[in-house]
C-alpha cells in the first residue's frame, strides 16, 4: 500500500511541479512518471525496512 501511494502521491507533485514552471502537457507527464517511480521506490525501501523491524 505505502508503494502505490507513494506513486500516486509522486505523480501528483511531479504534475504541479511541471505545472507550476510552466511547463506543457508533455512535461507534466514526464515529470508526473519521474516523480512517481522516486516515491515509489522510496516506499517500497520504507516498507521493507518496516517489514525488517517489525517481523
Amino acid at each position: 500500500m505505502i508503494v502505490i501511494a507513494g506513486a500516486l502521491l509522486g505523480a501528483i507533485i511531479g504534475a504541479m511541479t511541471a505545472k507550476k514552471r510552466n511547463g506543457n502537457r508533455a512535461d507534466m507527464w514526464q515529470y508526473g512518471t519521474v516523480y512517481a517511480i522516486a516515491f515509489a521506490l522510496g516506499g517500497l525501501i520504507l516498507t521493507i525496512a518496516i517489514e525488517k523491524l517489525v517481523f
